[in-house]
């Protein structure tokens, strides 16, 4: 049986959401339990309208949520009786504990993670890495997408071996195509930390450096991981999604603006809700959190059940193929190397 805690009350459709995508996952993973963070009161109840089977089900009994508009550290060291405080303590004293799903407040999120939990041996600093789709059916993973806005050549090294044990032992990606986010491909393009970057990846034989990649081709399908820092990664993760979806609207609308247009749609409707789905970044789960010394997953604060679902499945598939420890091997022997 794989463990995975569960922040209840994080996100912006808490509880509800989050609870029909705990169903979800333990109606498709017979090996799965759950530990649900939150008021016990609130939970207990909805677990029995739900349908939820309390077989599978520990409640960890938690009143206080941190909001996304409170300060990270402040609400992690006053807020002890919060579903992320105890969550992570939880995560951190219990060895049946895989790891840990919340759509909360992702400052929180992270500083509890750092105070909590704590990095995995060797490394420098955690890096989110959300996956999304390409164009070519795949997916690319961006690694850091927020978590380190100020960043080292150093942390960008170790963001490349983690995402890229994370890429090989997950997803079964054989040799990743790592590139470098830059404003142009050419080896000499970047501010000083890409380029001083772009030579420490470049001599890295652990890992299948192709070089920088400019932001518009994140999802071409001709790379496996993307290496940024955090603060140009979630401007590069939140400008991708904001123009497929500006995209589809825009084609909806002129679609459904002309007679002809709407009845060429339903011959094509089929083809539409395949590239829907294909884009559908919900259907990824979270951003995996890499680097501490369990799994965390940060989902999106909108997360629907589906997603939840998929942030906990994100967990189970990390903890069955030793995501900690591979990344913890992938960084010692680069660190050994040094």
């Amino acid at each position: 049986m794989v463990k995975v805690l569960v922040d209840v009350f994080g996100g912006d459709h808490s509880p509800e959401e989050i609870l029909k995508g705990c169903k979800l996952a333990l109606d498709a993973n017979s090996d799965l339990c759950l530990i649900l963070a939150g008021d016990e009161d609130v939970i207990g109840p909805k677990i029995t309208e739900y349908g939820i089977d309390s077989n599978r089900i520990e409640i960890l009994d938690a009143k206080e949520v941190i909001s996304n508009d409170e300060s990270p550290t402040e609400a992690i060291r006053r807020k002890k009786d919060s579903t992320i405080v105890k969550g992570f303590e939880a995560l951190r004293q219990r060895e049946d504990i895989a790891g840990f799903v919340s759509a909360g407040s992702t400052g929180a999120v992270l500083t509890g993670a750092f105070l909590k939990l704590g990095r995995t041996p060797g490394v420098s600093r955690p890096a989110l890495c959300p996956m999304l789709p390409t164009v070519t059916g795949g997916i690319v993973g961006i690694v850091d997408c927020g978590a380190n806005v100020d960043t080292k050549p150093e942390n960008l090294v170790h963001f490349a071996l983690m995402g890229n044990a994370y890429m090989k032992s997950v997803f079964g990606v054989e040799n990743p195509r790592v590139a470098l986010l830059s404003v142009g491909v050419e080896d000499h393009k970047g501010n000083e930390l890409t380029k001083t970057t772009f030579h420490m990846l470049k001599d890295m034989p652990q890992i299948n450096f192709v070089g920088n990649m400019e932001a518009r081709d994140l999802l071409s399908g001709e790379y496996d991981l993307v290496v940024c820092d955090g603060f140009a990664g979630n401007v590069l993760l939140k400008s991708t999604e904001g123009a497929v979806m500006s995209f589809m609207k825009m084609m909806k609308e002129n679609i459904m603006s002309h007679t002809s247009s709407k009845i060429g749609a339903m011959f094509m409707k089929k083809t539409f809700k395949e590239l829907k789905n294909t884009l559908d970044f919900n259907k990824k789960g979270g951003s995996v959190l890499l680097g501490c010394k369990k799994i965390v997953v940060k989902c999106h604060g909108a997360s629907k059940a589906f997603s939840i679902k998929c942030g906990i499945e994100q967990v189970v598939e990390a903890e069955r193929n030793n995501v900690c420890g591979i990344i913890a091997d992938a960084v010692a022997e680069a660190n050994d190397a040094e």
